[in-house]
């Protein structure tokens, strides 16, 4: 029973970082309202399994990267009490970097999927 009680703990503590995420990172919000926006043409747009498929992964991997960026960033800025640090800008620059190259690798999939049925 203890197992299983864990269990339930750790995902109360997921869903309580996903609040944080969308409640705590502006970009975050924008990226989920991005992803509703995307997910809503491709209703519209009777995108294909695969397609979907694409589009899934592409939002998730946005969105998961997003919170791990924000993770980083706020357990660097708890390690050096918010002053500036070379070491700790690298970090954080690096974190921001794997965001940007999720969200233009999303936007490769958005266009492969969507610019063929638009046009």
């Amino acid at each position: 029973m203890t197992y299983l009680k864990n269990r339930i703990r750790s995902f109360r503590h997921a869903i309580t970082g996903l609040c944080l995420l969308f409640r705590e990172t502006p970009n975050a919000r924008i990226q989920l309202i991005v992803a509703i926006a995307v997910v809503s043409v491709g209703f519209l747009l009777h995108i294909s399994s695969a397609e979907w498929f694409a589009v899934i992964v592409a939002i998730g991997l946005v969105l998961a990267l997003e919170a791990i960026n924000s993770a980083v960033e706020a357990l660097a800025d708890y390690a050096c009490q918010k002053e500036i640090h070379p070491s700790i800008k690298k970090v954080k620059d690096l974190a921001a970097a794997g965001v940007l190259i999720a969200a233009l690798a999303a936007l490769a999939v958005g266009l492969v999927v969507f610019l063929s049925k638009i046009i």
